[in-house]
């Protein structure tokens, strides 16, 4: 089957940083879903992968990447019970497996929804590991509520990121909170507020961007740019008691004294977690893309796809990556087999 992949860690710009590659179909087994992938969106893990993964060596076997794909079940391993041959799925993958820029990919069916009805294939390949991301973000890691937390403030760093795009929208229309999203072009803090942002503020100055809209603290703080970068602002801004999460790790320590004064929990966020460890919960991942699809399904949330490229191929891959390092895609980016 054609896949695209690569065999040593290089610049975008170099022309052997994604190959055209021939490799093996894969044979599922056990919980294994075989699906024919139709299209996939990237993800800032994708370039990170990219990057760091096989730096001074090069793989004797490509390695494929991609988490994010929506497609045909075409078979299924002997342990399946979730889905049949001929379902259309949609799955944020398992970092550890090979990924989805390929014709076909082998899934957990654990990790794995029924795409949304009513979404195109493009936009729905735009949705599984945001969703899934900003999900476990709030209701996992933060354990919020609407019957707790309706009309609590809320600060989103990095809100018109595929992350943030489907946060805002989770925020507001699940959990009942204010939110303030960070944006710092035009055209950002637009797309923030369509996806119904409350407060725009820029992420240059941010205790200041955000005290001049009359917030002195807020009640949460979600971080989906840059832990150390952000990380003074938001011991500051953060209410007593309050709680910080971020999906961007640390190169380096993180100071978490600067929260002891205000008895404030901070939370990390890795959707890989669950599948990486095989954790006895790993089927929660099924059900949040289920229940997200119904929420799309209803018009409770709306699709955040901004741009789609064609074909599988060396060439396409390179073109989203080169976007999505530029650090200006808003929304999702997504590629159409």
């Amino acid at each position: 089957m054609k896949a695209v992949g690569f065999k040593t860690s290089l610049p975008i710009t170099d022309p052997n940083s994604f190959l055209d590659v021939d490799i093996e179909k894969p044979v599922p087994a056990g919980y294994d879903l075989l699906v024919k992938i139709q299209a996939v969106s990237v993800n800032p893990v994708d370039y990170k992968v990219r990057q760091n993964s096989a730096k001074d060596t090069v793989l004797d076997t490509p390695k494929i990447i991609g988490w994010d794909a929506v497609g045909t079940v075409e078979s299924v391993g002997e342990n399946v019970i979730l889905f049949n041959p001929g379902d259309a799925v949609y799955y944020a993958g398992d970092i550890t497996k090979s990924g989805s820029y390929a014709e076909y990919q082998l899934i957990d069916e654990r990790l794995v929804g029924k795409k949304p009805a009513n979404l195109s294939i493009e936009e729905a390949a735009g949705v599984p590991l945001v969703a899934l991301t900003a999900w476990e973000t709030f209701f996992d890691r933060m354990r919020l509520s609407p019957e707790r937390d309706a009309g609590k403030t809320l600060l989103i760093i990095g809100g018109a990121g595929g992350v943030g795009s489907i946060a805002i929208q989770l925020a507001k229309k699940l959990l009942g909170l204010r939110v303030i999203a960070t944006a710092s072009r035009p055209e950002t803090a637009d797309w923030c507020h369509k996806m119904g942002a409350d407060v725009v503020v820029n992420h240059q100055d941010l205790v200041d961007e955000v005290r001049s809209q009359g917030i002195q603290h807020v009640d949460f703080i979600v971080d989906f740019v840059n832990t150390n970068e952000y990380w003074d602002a938001m011991a500051e801004l953060i209410k007593p008691q309050g709680h910080i999460a971020s999906i961007t790790g640390s190169a380096e320590p993180v100071v978490l004294n600067k929260l002891k004064s205000k008895s404030v929990t901070f939370s990390w966020e890795l959707m890989f977690t669950r599948s990486t460890y095989q954790t006895d919960d790993m089927i929660e991942q099924h059900r949040i893309l289920n229940r997200v699809a119904a929420l799309l399904e209803i018009g409770t949330l709306v699709p955040i796809v901004n741009q789609v490229l064609h074909g599988l191929s060396s060439e396409t891959v390179k073109s989203a990556h080169t976007q999505l390092e530029s650090g200006k895609t808003i929304g999702k980016l997504v590629i159409m087999f």
